[in-house]
């Protein structure tokens, strides 16, 4: 036998952007429904979803490359207090919509944060 050796290079923006939209039981489907069962319909702006997208790619190249999981994590900061406030405080029928500033104004922090855990021994 002879060994293979193959090189993987990371995922990029559009790569996510991909898996993020085109599977049929995807991420963003996952959270929409989840958030359908409290009454609530959530929709996500394409300009979210490539916001989303472009900020995983950048975490994964500044922190540590996990890949898609990455999606996992940006995803459910964005979600967490939508998901509370969807069981708690609104009401049957409303709409959410996840924009692109929205998606900015929740993983600003996480950026920094990310830059940051760079330099900490």
């Amino acid at each position: 036998r002879l060994p293979v050796r193959v090189e993987l290079q990371g995922l990029t923006e559009e790569d996510l952007y991909k898996i993020m939209t085109e599977p049929v039981a995807n991420v963003l489907k996952q959270q929409v429904e989840l958030i359908a069962t409290e009454g609530v319909t959530l929709t996500f702006e394409n300009d979210a979803i490539l916001e989303i997208a472009r900020i995983a790619a950048q975490m994964n190249k500044t922190v540590e490359n996990i890949g898609a999981r990455r999606l996992h994590t940006v995803i459910e900061r964005i979600m967490e207090e939508i998901s509370f406030n969807a069981a708690e405080e609104m009401k049957e029928g409303e709409e959410i919509i996840v924009t692109k500033a929205l998606v900015q104004e929740r993983l600003s922090d996480a950026l920094v944060a990310s830059d940051l855990s760079r330099f900490i021994l």
